[in-house]
């Protein structure tokens, strides 16, 4: 494990939207973070943003945790302290988490694309590793960054609105996807170990979106920028989304949430964009809306070319997953992408509102503008330089994490 603490600061590069939360935080909007924290993951696209709010909102002492080092272009703050770490190892996550207030355990092998032995070995033996070490040096609160999809059903039934409560409960018997399975393991762990010592929270977003993301606007815009991407199905389905800094400050609240007698202890919670949804319910028509991005970033529409009907992209996609098995590799269509493409998934907020007082802070056209503004200005030139070169493959950004998790996880050396 290495450790870097800057001593000075870096430039701290945020949208306008980010602008105005940080403001806010300085002036005291949002009150105080814990004076000692850690994120695990915290190189992430969402560790890394919610790092930042942490110290905008007056922590101390960050300690960022991930096996993926810090990029060059990181806020290097007096108060964050880069760690880079296994959450395989146990000794490594111990000082790590040593002296938090609380730790906040978004590290995890995230999206479809990862080799199935490291889903078990980080998501689940991670999160034990991050729970003993919480146990053993004391630390009073752990918040779990989960994934609603813990609750689809194996066959991927769509979820029209539903509330937190009205979802399927976990264990489920069979997911439709190994994060998923993985991650609802995790999340177990974490919601069993709540008592009066530790006390504990699950936070899920639903399709995080925002500046800097790393894997699903990366790979639906590599596709839409080939003129490779059609609307799956009727191209009706209705979701949900959540901008970054929403999900970050519902992480947020999860902490303050957790004292003696609290509704919020050992419980899983949904945060999204809400009402601001350009449906007041919560929710949008998918292909709609990331047409307009498409469109936004300098690409043609796809809404008036011809629709690829979800029998045939489900056969298609199950063709790409045995042929990516045959070869060693994981390509961006595959059963479970069409699966997440075709069906209705949104969920009502009613309880996160209720019990950690969630209300979004950037709205669902405000949260657009700032990532489609972010992609335009550092995403969009890279992919121009090397679209030609461009094929089946996951992004390269999505890539990167996968094989430093891989390559740690064959050296045989703790490491993952």
């Amino acid at each position: 494990m290495a450790a870097t603490k800057a001593a000075a600061f870096s430039a701290h590069v945020l949208t306008p939207m980010q602008e105005r939360g940080r403001a806010d935080s300085e002036a005291g909007k949002f009150g105080k973070a814990p004076k000692n924290c850690v994120v695990t993951g915290g190189t992430g696209f969402v560790g890394q943003r919610l790092v930042e709010m942490l110290v905008e909102r007056g922590a101390e002492r960050v300690v960022s945790f991930d096996i993926v080092p810090p990029a060059d272009n990181v806020w290097r703050h007096p108060a964050i302290e880069y760690v880079v770490g296994d959450l395989c190892d146990p000794e490594a996550v111990e000082r790590a988490v040593r002296g938090a207030d609380c730790v906040w355990h978004n590290g995890a092998c995230v999206g479809p694309y990862h080799p199935v032995e490291l889903y078990g070995r980080v998501n689940v033996g991670g999160t034990q590793n991050v729970i003993a070490a919480c146990r053993k040096h004391g630390v009073r609160k752990l918040v779990y960054s989960t994934s609603p999809s813990t609750r689809f059903t194996a066959d991927a039934q769509d979820v029209d609105g539903l509330t937190e409560e009205e979802l399927p409960k976990l264990p489920q018997a069979a997911y439709v996807q190994d994060y998923a399975k993985t991650k609802a393991e995790g999340e177990l762990l974490v919601r069993a170990e709540c008592d009066e010592a530790l006390l504990t929270i699950a936070v899920a977003p639903h399709q995080v979106y925002g500046p800097r993301d790393n894997l699903f606007l990366p790979n639906m815009l590599e596709v839409a920028g080939l003129g490779k991407l059609r609307v799956f199905g009727d191209g009706k389905n209705r979701i949900c989304f959540t901008y970054v800094d929403n999900y970050c400050h519902a992480l947020i609240l999860g902490e303050r949430a957790l004292y003696p007698g609290s509704p919020a202890l050992g419980k899983f919670y949904i945060a999204t964009d809400g009402e601001t949804h350009p449906e007041p319910q919560g929710f949008c028509e998918f292909w709609k809306e990331m047409d307009k991005v498409f469109v936004s970033l300098g690409f043609a529409s796809i809404l008036a070319k011809f629709h690829l009907p979800a029998w045939f992209m489900l056969a298609l996609g199950w063709l790409c997953d045995v042929a990516g098995s045959c070869v060693g590799r994981k390509f961006k269509l595959s059963k479970f992408a069409v699966r997440m493409l075709i069906m209705h998934r949104w969920f009502r907020i009613d309880a996160i509102k209720r019990d950690l007082g969630y209300h979004p802070l950037v709205g669902f056209e405000e949260g657009w503008t700032d990532t489609v503004g972010w992609f335009r200005q550092y995403w969009l030139p890279t992919f121009s330089a090397s679209a030609s070169g461009l094929t089946g493959d996951v992004a390269r950004q999505t890539q990167r994490k996968i094989d430093i998790q891989s390559a740690s996880a064959l050296s045989g050396d703790k490491r993952d």
